[in-house]
């Protein structure tokens, strides 16, 4: 990401500003050659992103509904709520990845006597394609991003040796 600048993680419609960490999982599935002791992979069959942020500020509470809303509504519910939803899930933007067809699968919020003013959010979403339109332009996003991130100045570049720990001051 480039220096100075707080892109959030948009779910949905919601930016979460101070996201603390995003794992990205991938699952393949493997298909063993008949005959034969070699096995080859087939196709992607899981793809689970898990984050943690906080929500903080007088919005925190508005943002914690429109996510459990996000996570009530199910496929048979998505025509009524979003009509867009018919074509594409929710879409998951951030600095590693662009994912079109995510569902939330899990919510836990948690307030604690030291953050009173904030809470902070566990949120996992799996990937549930819609069709395979969606899963050809999520992956072109995915691509661009990739393309665009890699000739974006990076704040995690070389650190100078007398910066590094151990290193002479």
């Amino acid at each position: 990401m480039t220096a100075g600048v707080n892109v959030p993680v948009l779910i949905g419609p919601v930016p979460l500003l101070t996201v603390t960490s995003l794992t990205l999982n991938e699952g393949y599935q493997v298909a063993r050659i008949a005959g034969s002791k070699l096995a080859q992979l087939v196709s992607p069959t899981t793809r689970t992103i898990s984050l943690e942020a906080v929500l903080v500020g007088g919005s925190r509470l508005i943002f914690k509904k429109l996510l459990e809303a996000m996570a009530l509504t199910s496929r048979a519910l998505a025509p009524a709520t979003a009509p867009m939803m018919n074509l594409a899930g929710l879409p998951v933007v951030c600095g590693m990845t662009v994912c079109l067809d995510m569902q939330i699968t899990s919510l836990r919020f948690t307030q604690s006597n030291q953050k009173r003013d904030a809470l902070d959010v566990s949120i996992t979403l799996e990937h549930v394609p819609r069709s395979t339109l969606t899963a050809v332009i999520g992956e072109a996003l995915d691509i661009a991003l990739a393309a665009g991130m890699a000739a974006v100045p990076s704040v995690s570049g070389m650190v100078p040796v007398e910066r590094q720990l151990g290193g002479t001051l």
